[in-house]
């Protein structure tokens, strides 16, 4: 006579009595696995709206170039060196 039947019997009762606590844990990972990817989705969505946010702030705060519609005064001055010779005239004259 052989002991199959019995262990049969004995692998089916060891199957059903350790899955449960086998599939808790799979499906804990599981669970955690999507919280995570959650929270770390969360948290990049909000430092990327920060970012935006700033930047937007930041290009408002500049103050633009534009003069608009008034007239500018500007003031053209020659440049010189060492070896310009300055006139009475005001006039420069290149030494060389």
């Amino acid at each position: 006579m052989s002991n199959r039947p019995i262990l049969g019997i004995a692998v089916l009762a060891c199957a059903a009595c350790c899955i449960g606590p086998i599939l808790g844990i799979l499906s804990a990972i599981a669970a955690l696995g999507v919280l995570s990817t959650a929270f770390i989705g969360l948290i990049g969505l909000a430092l990327s709206m920060a970012a935006v946010i700033a930047i937007i702030v930041v290009r408002k705060r500049r103050h633009s170039c534009t003069v608009g519609d008034r007239e500018t005064g500007v003031q053209i001055t020659p440049r010189t060196t060492a070896l310009d010779e300055h006139r009475p005239d005001g006039s420069v004259a290149r030494r060389l």
